[in-house]
């Protein structure tokens, strides 16, 4: 089942905060003194460009450390409606005291209509995604710091939405599909 969405709803991607994360700070190079700074700072970007209307997409690895309680408070605290599209580290899912009510609901994988588009929506990044000959995008995470990103090596029209590569902020619809299609022409793919 795929959502169609009008022209002027705001809707966001994003990918792999590792909440709770502490050796995430090492391993990525993050620029925050600790996990403290951390988990505040990528819930107030979240917060600053995400309405209470809005739907944010969630392409995985939300939380890693934490308990179920943890995830709850961390959670209500980010505006939007919000998808999640599980990753490698969503164990507070199954954690007793973890309230899921706080996503729309939780998928491994999810096609989604944006204006003329398909925008594919999975943790990991694929080569060659559902209707990849057609006007679609693949949205990925995961690759928190990859020496190229996918869309320079294969297609621009994969594109990582880890906060890691997107300064720490969730990134708008409207910027995907102006990033995948600028150049975007009819004799390159159909949309029939």
């Amino acid at each position: 089942m795929r959502l169609k969405l009008e022209v002027g709803e705001l809707i966001y991607f994003t990918s792999d905060q590792h909440f709770c994360h502490a050796n995430i700070i090492k391993m990525c190079d993050r620029p925050f003194a600790d996990v403290d700074e951390m988990n505040d700072a990528l819930i107030s970007n979240w917060n600053a460009v995400v309405g209470d209307e809005d739907e944010v997409y969630i392409l995985g690895d939300l939380l890693y450390k934490g308990s179920g309680h943890k995830a709850n408070t961390i959670f209500r605290q980010l505006n939007g409606k919000k998808y999640l599209i599980k990753g490698n580290h969503e164990k507070y899912l199954t954690n007793p005291h973890f309230d899921a009510s706080v996503f729309e609901w939780v998928k491994d994988y999810y096609e989604l209509d944006y204006k003329d588009s398909r925008f594919i929506l999975f943790h990991f990044p694929i080569l060659e995604w559902a209707h990849y000959w057609r006007k679609s995008v693949h949205l990925y995470g995961h690759n928190h710091r990859p020496r190229k990103p996918l869309s320079e090596i294969w297609d621009k029209r994969a594109i990582n939405v880890s906060v890691d590569v997107n300064d720490f902020f969730p990134v708008s619809a409207e910027y995907i599909y102006e990033r995948a299609f600028d150049e975007y022409s009819s004799e390159q793919c159909s949309n029939e």
